[in-house]
């Protein structure tokens, strides 16, 4: 596979584009890698999963990989790729320090999908009851999530939020970041409103502030909503549901724990408003641009909505208090008028600031660009050299220990 656009990916798990927004997003980085002509390997730690995508169908070469293993380094020097993609900085933890060391020319990218230090820190202000204040930021796992992005050559936000919070409160260099946000277009032969029933939620379980929100939703939202329509349902979908999550079903309330949806786009498009009153998170919230695609209205957070439609209104509600929240879900279940303006305010958000065709030309050009000056870009980074340089020092012998031990 050794050849001029050969491109490595080392995914933290293998992509489930059905299950996550973070499966959809890698999905569309690979589709845009194959159709410019680099041959990609996309490699993994993790267990490849039952609704796993088949990437070799995509014309991918795949390959599980161990931890603390120099079978990596060797794989990674007869691979000799021009480009690593690291899924998210534990990845990168785990093996920028081996590509640095087997394939120094190789452009470095971090994909973050969310900031994880914003994500923890607005987890931390909920269960403690208080307001997030930026001094929230400042926390062991920032210090980590940073210093991936320092030692990276360029990093992939979602979010222009965090890429200006990244700028303003950690000093990194805008050079260093990249904005690319996940791709949308509205679908075709989508119902109408009188073809329409019910509430809906999405979300990946294995993502925290999915179970938060839900767990919201049946305490505290959906009781003031259903006194006031006892017939429509609320129907929660969404991969890996733990047992806590199973406990939420309450057939009697009309509140519905459904699942993994085996189409989440058929479930989607048939409700008449997506509900997501997301308490912490971080990101481009994939559901709330599913239901965009789907012409499906939504009511959610400040939070849920943050970075997603700049200075356009918002296909439906945004409501930061349990009765505001539950007054909107009134209005645009009932007023048809009103739903059909949110909808076409939620095409109108995806025309300007999601499709493909906006961004995929300047990503493009940008990778031969960074490869070619990437000695010039490297030296305006001292700070990530550093980090680079004593990673090397600590990590790399850490690993090797472990390595030794478990051959024992």
């Amino acid at each position: 596979m050794k050849n001029s656009k050969s491109l490595l990916i080392v995914g933290f798990v293998w992509p489930e584009p059905k299950s996550s927004a973070a499966g959809s997003r890698m999905i569309q980085l690979i589709d845009m890698f194959l159709a410019n002509d680099y041959q990609v390997a996309f490699v993994s730690t993790a267990q490849n999963l039952e609704f796993s995508e088949d990437l070799t169908s995509l014309g991918v070469t795949i390959k599980v990989i161990e931890l603390n293993s120099s079978s990596f380094n060797d794989f990674i020097k007869d691979l000799s790729p021009i480009c690593v993609v690291f899924d998210r900085f534990m990845v990168e933890e785990q093996f920028g320090w081996r590509v640095t060391e087997s394939c120094p020319k190789a452009l470095k990218i971090l994909n973050t999908e969310d900031l994880h230090c914003l994500r923890q820190a607005r987890q931390i202000c909920v269960k403690e009851n208080r307001e997030f204040t930026s001094a929230d930021l400042f926390s062991d796992i920032a210090k980590r999530e940073i210093a991936s992005i320092l030692r990276c050559d360029v990093s992939l936000m979602v979010s222009e939020f965090e890429m200006a919070l990244l700028q303003t409160h950690f000093k990194i260099a805008k050079e260093l970041l990249y904005y690319l946000p996940i791709f949308a277009e509205k679908l075709d032969a989508i119902p109408t409103y009188e073809e329409r029933s019910d509430f809906v939620f999405i979300g990946n379980f294995l993502h925290e502030p999915n179970w938060d929100c839900v767990k919201h939703l049946s305490e505290t939202i959906w009781p003031l909503l259903h006194s006031k329509l006892p017939n429509a349902k609320m129907l929660v979908y969404g991969a890996y549901p733990s047992q806590k999550v199973l406990e939420l079903h309450r057939p009697k309330s009309n509140f519905f724990i459904q699942g993994r949806a085996d189409d989440a786009v058929e479930v989607v498009k048939n409700a008449k408003v997506v509900l997501a009153p997301i308490r912490f998170g971080a990101g481009i919230k994939g559901k709330l641009l599913e239901a965009m695609q789907c012409g499906t209205p939504s009511i959610t957070s400040s939070i849920g909505a943050e970075s997603m439609h700049a200075n356009l209104d918002w296909n439906g509600f945004i409501k930061d208090t349990p009765d505001a929240f539950v007054e909107a879900a009134l209005q645009l279940y009932n007023d048809k008028n009103l739903w059909e303006t949110s909808q076409k305010i939620g095409f109108a958000i995806m025309n300007k600031r999601y499709k493909k065709s906006l961004f995929e030309s300047d990503f493009i050009k940008t990778i031969p660009l960074l490869i070619e000056n990437l000695d010039t870009h490297r030296k305006t980074n001292f700070i990530g050299a550093m980090l680079q340089h004593h990673l090397l020092s600590s990590t790399k012998y850490m690993s090797k220990w472990i390595e030794e031990k478990n051959k024992k």
